[in-house]
Formats: C-alpha cells, structure tokens, sequence
C-alpha cells in the first residue's frame, strides 16, 4: 500500500524486549513520490505520555487520524517496505500536520543542522 504524508497507517511494529510484533498506528512522513519507490519513512505513534521525549506532539484531532485513544507522535523514526503496510486508519488534521512539521524542524536543530544545509541548498 502506498500513503501519502501526513496519513496515519496502520504497521507491525516490532516489540523491543521480544520477538514478534503488534499492529499500531504510524504516521507517514515522506510523501507519496518517495514510497512509490517501494518504503515509505514513517515516525511512531504511542500512548506512552507519561515518559516524554523531546519532540513529541499531541494528536488532537483523533477522528480525522483514526485513532481511539489519546495519541502522541513521537520522533522515533523508520522505514518499512510498502508491502508490510496493513492499512491507511486516517490523516492528520492540518493543525496537528502544523505541530508534527514544527516538531521535526525542532529535530533538525537537535542534530546540529538547519533544513536547508540538510537538503543541500
């Protein structure tokens, strides 16, 4: 399945003390251009508030998300193949869009690096 930025799919994720894995939502960061090539960058969804970490961003907005449950998005990154993808549960509202780009333009200053320098320009 191939998504678009700003969706909200639905991955296995694996566990991180044992093997196997859980169905959970993910937010799709790289637009739709990108994951035709085959993978598609995604950043964790967690109802994991109560240990925060720097960047993380309250979904508001959860029926347009597809979500049940109060939601953040947390800067924890990866990719996955686009056949490992089960399905689309929704899109973020744009003001919670808004809070994810300021989020990663926070993550860009966290490695040293403005977006344009990131990007070659």
């Amino acid at each position: 399945m191939i998504c678009d930025s700003g969706d909200v799919a639905v991955v296995p994720f694996p566990f991180s003390k044992r093997p196997g894995t859980k169905r959970r939502p993910a937010l799709v960061l790289s637009r739709q251009r990108f994951n035709e090539a085959g993978h598609t960058l995604f950043s964790m969804i967690t109802t994991r508030a109560h240990s925060p970490w720097p960047g993380d961003v309250r979904i508001d907005d959860l029926e347009a998300a597809g979500l049940h449950h109060p939601c953040i998005v947390r800067l924890k990154l990866f990719t996955l193949d686009n056949r490992l993808v089960l399905k689309r549960a929704g899109r973020l509202a744009e003001k919670d869009a808004e809070s994810v780009r300021a989020s990663l333009e926070f993550l860009w200053d966290a490695v040293g690096l403005d977006r344009d320098e990131a990007l070659g320009g």
